[in-house]
């Protein structure tokens, strides 16, 4: 059902947004990456997609602090593509740290990526799904979007925000048969986790296995990571004709977290 369309998905060098880049490119989709990484990596994903999948598939550099990037990205998708069909809002940061002594910084930065590059590529994005009578967007918030940890500030607010956001943003155009939708994953095995646990061995001397059960086992009942393909499957569903009728939700993969 998806052969043909066309999907941006920022932050998607690796993780979360790689897995939804191949998820996406298996049902036919061209896909724009987008994120950090040295030039042969990029090489390499992009050969890798379109020779795997037989789409089209190229890369944005854009800076999700720049809003003026975050437009070229999407006018680059519609002058390589066509269109944009799927916007998917992945590209996310995370620093930890008490309110009290978290550096202005990190709060701006996080604040940035997590949240206000979302409202900058659904701003850009929206004219041309308009137009179309057709989108689909889907916003990667996170269980912290729903629930708070303690020193995750500015994550927790920037991802309360998202989700926010996305309500906002199906209520206003659900008429042109555009739906936007929040994916709440726990812990996903992904860099931003592995650098988590390295934290946690570090402050508390645990080695790694012993800080990566714990850290799974204080929040996560089923005490296994997501996988970040399974994350990959709900963007197929949602994007899908399945998924017409689903907008404004927030759906948590979070192996029971936030049912306690």
């Amino acid at each position: 059902m998806l052969k043909g369309k066309n999907a941006i998905i920022t932050g998607s060098t690796s993780g979360i947004g790689l897995a939804i880049a191949h998820s996406l490119a298996e049902q036919g989709c061209n896909i724009l990456l987008n994120g950090f990484a040295d030039k042969a990596t990029i090489s390499g994903l992009v050969s890798e997609l379109q020779e795997k999948y037989n789409v089209r598939v190229d890369y944005s550099p854009a800076d999700m602090t720049k809003p003026n990037d975050i437009a070229d990205m999407v006018a680059m998708c519609d002058r390589i593509f066509g269109r944009t069909d799927i916007l998917i809002n992945n590209a996310g940061i995370q620093a930890t740290g008490p309110v009290d002594g978290y550096p202005v910084e990190k709060w701006d930065s996080i604040i940035a990526i997590n949240l206000s590059s979302t409202f900058h590529s659904v701003r850009a994005a929206l004219p041309g799904m308009k137009k179309r009578n057709y989108g689909r967007i889907i916003n990667i918030a996170s269980v912290h979007g729903l629930v708070g940890s303690e020193n995750k500030g500015a994550y927790v607010a920037a991802k309360h925000g998202l989700i926010g956001l996305t309500k906002v943003i199906a209520l206003e155009n659900a008429p042109a048969n555009i739906t936007c939708n929040a994916i709440c994953p726990g812990w996903v095995h992904t860099p931003l986790v592995d650098k988590q646990i390295e934290d946690k061995a570090k402050a508390e001397g645990l080695s790694i296995e012993e800080a990566t059960n714990k850290l799974i086992g204080e929040k996560q009942p089923n005490k296994r990571f997501v996988e970040a393909s399974q994350l990959g499957a709900l963007v197929v569903f949602l994007c899908d004709d399945n998924g017409s009728s689903i907008t404004g939700s927030a759906y948590t993969v979070d192996g029971g977290w936030t049912a306690q």
